[in-house]
């Protein structure tokens, strides 16, 4: 057969082709070099998001969260729901404790909180190398080269090489952006962690040899599990895709023996269920949609075709996704997404049937893509809206269902001709570059508040959530104009949206639109009572109401809207707060101890509340009770010095220079940057009669001085 020109040329590109693939399979073979690749890739890719600042419920969670500020609140994170003043029953305390060795180390710096979220997502990618290298082995063991009798080390560098490649697709891809850059969305990547070594944990125990091995990492292995649960409701399903495994996949292991680890994963997801009781019983707003099961079924077609999009081709990525068309096409932008909406239907439509084709269709590949399309069904079916949650859609939500996709992908490519095998592996490496760029530009994204909700908004995301974040953000700015157009928007498209109106009235105020600003104040007071039922913090419209009345000179009205307040929303500490300053300045302290007692009994863990308490006891001439709530509060925050600056004070009024000294060193261990804790300390010293070491520490207060002006010069 004569060889042309073109036969030649194609002959050469493939032969190129695969002397670049055996070098780069060479280069790889070593597992750390594996690792170390899936780290550092996994790191560029997202690295523009460690200079974000705090975005939506970050606020909370990485700097107002007390749950985090001290060790000795570890235990007391298992009583609480993730977020404390929300209608939502998420129970996390795992991923508060992970924001605990962040404020350790990093105090409110939110690079260090940013570099977690990546290490986290990151490690997780390891773990799932290594755990596809062990359950993927079989399929490919059963899938060897057409005539081509495969060796076992030949064997298990494929299976490495697959495992591999997966990995690093999932690490890479941008649809989880809002699990890592987003500092709230941590708990995907914990549970994701800790999940995937309790699955490795049993794997290693079942190829020890020793009892005592096995049973300790058996009991490492549940532990983890339970670190999972605890870290984010989606390990649940992390049990289920395990158990089928076990059960459907795992032959070799006796029948009494997966009963047995049956009974352990459900003793696990029952100490699990026992711990969700401990927090107080909050009622989330029940669903009010009221979809029926033909719309219910719409929907979950629509949500299928939006994920099988962005798998494939992730390109407009945004929070706050929704399938749910609009009620009226009232412009053109609602025309288009009407349009969109049943297109999502189709194709939710053809990826599930490709989904079950690929599943039952014979062929060497056949086990392998039965295992992925499970998983992702499995693992789909709690975010495809057969439940009502809290959106219709949700990017992170793809987070593990991803994982089941890609094996699906892998196990197609087992069916493959030999030839069209090395292009899907070529193309398999030019979409791990094409989705690293991705990830990187939407990273982005998240660099600042401000930029991330207008961008949002740019591409879709326009829900008054968003709308009324990127207002309040104009309004903390002063541009209380546009901050006013916004509201107004949010209350257009949710008029009952009392948290707006509350905003609203607030920058009408500021620009002195009083009498609009009291009507308004006024009508959000009048529905609080029925709106706190589905709107958190509904509170805010009492104490804005109070901070006017106090500003107007007119005191007795604002206690009497807080006394009303108190009643209708007890527990409340802006309340108590206010409402008590206001009654030491008419009626001296001791009137104000008891409802700040009763806050501080019943909330130990809370700090300003036990400030607030030592103040007013040393007002009344208590320093011995003082002192021991100031110590109370000093414990609870490993980084805050304020009470431990009024304990020092508190030694200094009563001439115990030596207490003083002391406490004031400890207030310097916890801000050793800070020139007040210095100047302090100079003055006891002075007082102590040590006036050589009084001036090293004015020195000291110079010298940070100095290195904060070079600073800001510098910037």
């Amino acid at each position: 057969m004569q060889t042309t020109p073109a036969n030649a040329t194609a002959f050469s590109v493939r032969s190129s082709m695969k002397l670049v693939w055996r070098r780069l399979a060479r280069w790889l073979e070593p597992t750390w070099a594996r690792c170390l690749l899936l780290i550092l890739v996994g790191m560029l890719v997202r690295s523009p998001a460690l200079q974000g600042e705090l975005i939506w419920d970050d606020s909370f969670l990485a700097r107002d969260n007390p749950f985090i500020k001290s060790p000795i609140l570890i235990l007391e994170a298992f009583r609480h729901h993730l977020l404390l003043e929300s209608l939502s029953a998420h129970y996390r305390p795992v991923q508060n404790i992970s924001y605990m060795f962040d404020y350790f180390f990093w105090n409110t710096n939110t690079y260090g909180y940013h570099l977690s979220n990546i290490l986290w997502h990151v490690a997780s990618g390891v773990l799932l190398y290594f755990l596809l290298r062990q359950i993927l082995a079989p399929f490919c063991k059963r899938a060897p080269a057409p005539g081509i009798q495969e060796t076992r080390p030949q064997e298990g560098r494929f299976t490495d090489l697959v495992a591999f490649l997966l990995a690093l697709l999932w690490v890479v891809h941008p649809v989880h952006s809002a699990a890592i850059d987003y500092i709230s969305g941590r708990a995907d990547s914990l549970a994701f962690f800790f999940s995937c070594a309790a699955w490795l944990l049993f794997l290693r125990a079942r190829q020890s040899s020793r009892r005592w091995v096995q049973a300790i990492l058996f009991l490492l292995a549940a532990f983890s599990l339970l670190l999972g649960l605890c870290s984010r409701e989606s390990a649940l399903m992390w049990t289920l895709i395990f158990l089928l495994h076990l059960f459907a996949f795992q032959k070799a292991i006796p029948l009494r023996m997966k009963g047995a680890i049956l009974a352990l994963c459900l003793g696990v997801v029952g100490i699990y269920g026992g711990l969700r009781q401990l927090p107080e019983g909050r009622s989330s707003p029940s669903p009010t949609n009221g979809w029926s099961a033909p719309v219910q079924g719409v929907l979950m077609l629509r949500a299928l075709g939006d994920y099988g999009r962005l798998m494939l081709f992730p390109s407009n990525l945004h929070m706050e996704r929704t399938v749910v068309n609009s009620e009226a096409a009232r412009s053109n932008a609602d025309w288009r997404q009407a349009i969109a909406s049943d297109y999502l239907t189709i194709l939710g439509l053809l990826f599930a049937a490709g989904l079950a084709f690929g599943a039952f269709r014979k062929g060497r590949g056949q086990g392998m893509r039965a295992l992925g399309a499970t998983w992702f069904v499995l693992t789909y079916l709690p975010i495809s809206n057969l439940v009502e949650l809290n959106a219709t859609v949700a990017e992170h939500w793809l987070y593990l269902p991803s994982v089941g996709f890609l094996i699906f992908l892998a196990g197609c490519r087992l069916d493959l001709p030999l030839r069209a095998r090395s292009y899907a592996s070529a193309f398999a490496c030019v979409a791990v570059l094409a989705l690293s760029a991705r990830s990187y530009v939407r990273s982005t994204d998240w660099v600042s508040a401000e930029e991330f909700y207008r961008r949002t908004i740019e591409v879709g995301g326009g829900s008054v959530r968003v709308i009324l974040n990127l207002g309040h953000i104009y309004s903390m700015q002063g541009k209380y104009a546009r901050a006013e157009v916004l509201f107004r928007k949010t209350l257009a498209l949710c008029p009952t949206y009392l948290v707006a109106k509350n905003n609203l009235a607030d920058v009408l105020y500021q620009q002195g639109k009083t009498e609009e600003a009291e009507r308004v104040y006024r009508e959000a007071a009048a529905s609080a009572p029925e709106a706190r039922k589905e709107y958190p913090r509904t509170w805010m419209v009492a104490l804005n109401q109070a901070h006017v009345c106090v500003q107007k000179n007119n005191p007795n009205s604002a206690l009497q809207v807080l006394a009303q307040a108190t009643r209708d929303y007890p527990g409340v500490w802006p309340l108590i707060a206010l409402e008590s300053e206001l009654v030491r300045r008419d009626c001296g302290p001791a009137d104000a101890i008891p409802s700040v007692e009763k806050f501080a009994r019943a909330h130990w863990w809370h700090l300003e509340s036990q400030v607030a308490l030592g103040k007013l006891y040393w007002e009344t001439g208590d320093p011995a009770r003082a002192e021991a709530s100031f110590w109370q509060a000093s414990r609870l925050d490993m980084h805050d010095v304020s009470a431990l600056n009024m304990i020092t004070l508190l030694h200094l009024n009563q001439k115990d220079f030596a207490a003083a000294y002391r406490t004031q060193r400890r207030a310097i261990a916890r801000q050793p940057d800070e020139p007040r804790q210095y100047l302090i300390l100079s003055d006891i010293l002075e007082k102590m009669g040590r006036p050589a070491e009084a001036r090293l520490a004015l020195k000291q207060v110079s010298n940070l001085q100095a290195i904060s002006q070079s600073q800001v010069a510098a910037n």
